[in-house]
């Protein structure tokens, strides 16, 4: 497998004068043989860096290296970048049998270069490598779960024979109950084949798991990025741990904060329209540490924080425990957000 780099990437939608910016300048690497997580909430921006890398959708600027060289397809029309979407049901075509569907991605040096039968055995040898068992090939869609889908499609991927896989929220349209199946699977093929991998995902368990590194998305940037374990276990950006307080269940919440009427006002805000994205920090309108909640933070709002480096984030002030007003005369409360993780 092999590194896969965006340098300064920019991706538009839209004319000069109603479109607008979905990936803002965005630097980020993943590692030959690892898989990184990308993590935010919808609208920041995930899913149209995934298209990009696997040239669905054009660059306005910036470039993607495969390796340092600058991505291009392969001979033959296959891509060395494959993505798996998130709708198993969506991704397959209902009138090809499954191990068509397979084999329909392999290089025209394998697929047409081999007699019939030896295809039929790579098709046979790639479902049992996703956990299908090899007669699963002469059946439709149709007749698949959700799970056993999505698995499907990760084999069509490895069957293209690519450097790189793109998963775009993979298990977010399964029940809960398979989604552990299909985790493991990603696990078994960083393991086993020493797959490279963009993790795309809203579930922070779940990148937990996979993942060997973190990066953390806004507004079509990002905005923290780091090892799994210390980017959980210690975010520096506030955006990064209101995304870890809002998981269910969380060993800390924002309870304490919650009580005061104007944090709670900043942790409700809606997202900024990325028509016209704030000045200074994206994030400084929900902030809990900017300036709607305390004074003097107005470099907030007017310059931008830049680019972070490894585990360091795109933040006037990272690392602060939310602050809460209080009356004046008494000292400043604080909360810490602790080692919080999903």
């Amino acid at each position: 497998m092999t590194e896969l780099r965006f340098e300064d990437v920019t991706v538009r939608y839209g004319n000069r004068r109603s479109g607008f910016t979905a990936v803002d300048g965005v630097h980020l690497t993943v590692p030959a043989g690892e898989i990184v997580g990308l993590v935010g909430e919808s609208g920041s921006g995930k899913s149209t860096l995934a298209r990009a890398a696997v040239g669905l959708l054009p660059l306005h600027g910036g470039r993607i290296l495969l390796g340092g060289k600058p991505l291009r397809q392969r001979t033959g029309g296959t891509r060395p970048v494959q993505m798996v979407f998130q709708d198993p049901y969506a991704s397959l075509d209902p009138r090809m049998t499954i191990g068509a569907s397979v084999a329909e991605t392999m290089p025209r040096r394998r697929a047409g270069g081999t007699r019939r039968i030896d295809r039929r055995q790579e098709v046979s040898a790639l479902l049992e490598r996703v956990g299908l068992a090899p007669d699963r090939a002469a059946i439709y869609p149709a007749q698949l779960s959700g799970g056993q889908r999505q698995r499907v499609a990760i084999a069509r991927a490895l069957a293209a024979g690519p450097e790189v896989i793109v998963a775009d929220e993979i298990t977010s349209a399964l029940d809960v109950s398979v989604q552990g199946t299909v985790l493991n699977l990603v696990r078994d093929l960083q393991r086993d084949l020493g797959t490279s991998m963009l993790f795309i995902s809203h579930n922070l368990a779940a990148v937990r798991y996979v993942a060997s590194s973190i990066a953390v998305m806004y507004l079509g940037r990002i905005v923290e990025h780091g090892p799994t374990e210390q980017v959980l276990a210690d975010p520096q950006h506030p955006y990064t741990r209101d995304l870890l307080a809002a998981v269910p269940d969380a060993r800390h919440t924002l309870a304490d904060e919650e009580d005061e009427p104007t944090v709670r006002a900043a942790h409700d805000a809606e997202p900024a329209d990325p028509h016209h994205p704030p000045t200074g920090c994206r994030y400084h309108p929900r902030c809990p540490v900017g300036p709607l909640i305390l004074t003097g933070r107005d470099v907030c709002r007017t310059t931008d924080p830049g680019r972070q480096r490894p585990h360091h984030a795109a933040c006037h002030f990272p690392g602060e425990p939310v602050a809460l007003p209080t009356p004046a005369g008494a000292s400043l409360r604080t909360h810490e957000q602790g080692d919080t993780a999903p």
